[in-house]
């Protein structure tokens, strides 16, 4: 019987894997081979541990919850228009420097740039 952690890690994993569209929680019990009371369990300790979070949702008629990663792994196109990747002023840009990431309007704007798209569809 495979040890609880390697459950758990395995099914952080798999929630990880499924992105923004997030897994049903019977459908991550599948998937572990696991009971749906130790499926249950797992769910809730990742919960607690603030590693996903879980939302109800009806689903042919009975209700489960859907559980979705609070963070997804970095990919190269979060940071592909970022102005420091071709800044000729990176090799100088330090905090409390005179060229600084603190004080950069280029970056400053970017950032603000990210989060508008979020604030336009209800997200934090």
């Amino acid at each position: 019987m495979p040890k609880h952690n390697d459950l758990e890690h395995r099914a952080l994993r798999i929630v990880i894997n499924k992105g923004k569209e997030g897994i049903l929680q019977f459908d991550l019990w599948r998937e572990l081979k696991a009971s749906s009371r130790e499926g249950s369990r797992i769910a809730l300790k990742l919960e607690r541990k603030g590693l996903i979070r879980r939302e109800r949702e009806l689903y042919q008629g009975r209700w489960t919850y859907r559980l979705y990663t609070k963070r997804l792994p970095a990919t190269i196109d979060s940071i592909i228009n970022c102005p420091c990747v071709a800044c000729s002023d990176i090799n100088k840009c330090v905090v409390g420097g005179g060229i600084s990431p603190i004080s950069c309007d280029k970056l400053t704007k970017w950032l603000f740039e990210l989060e508008e798209p979020k604030k336009a569809f209800g997200g934090n």
